[in-house]
């Protein structure tokens, strides 16, 4: 995956990334990365939360938080709290947090094969 096949990019004190999510899923799962029809590279993500009073936001920057390896503090929706397209900051060491993405995103599409 070259760099602008990301979705994440590094930022002062830490990693931005772009999700699409999916609400009311099966599992809360990291599902892979996607280039959309409008050019955007998006972290596709599925949670079970349903999309009422920020819950699938938690559960999304849970799930983040757990395939960084970073306390769920660490993780803060930027922008798109009420659409399915959101931008989450996670707090750190940006080459560490983008390895343990790629990482994850790796084992999604090992899995699905």
């Amino acid at each position: 995956m070259s760099g602008a096949e990301r979705p994440w990019k590094p930022v002062a004190g830490g990693l931005m990334v772009t999700v699409r999510a999916t609400p009311r899923g099966a599992r809360d799962v990291i599902e892979g990365v996607e280039r959309r029809a409008d050019g955007i590279t998006v972290l596709k993500a599925r949670v079970r939360a349903v999309p009422a009073e920020g819950e699938a936001n938690v559960a999304l920057s849970r799930l983040l938080a757990q395939a960084v390896a970073i306390p769920p503090s660490a993780v803060t929706l930027v922008r798109g709290g009420a659409g399915r397209v959101k931008n989450f900051h996670l707090a750190g060491n940006s080459a560490a947090l983008a390895a343990a993405l790629a990482a994850a995103v790796r084992k999604t599409t090992r899995e699905r094969k």
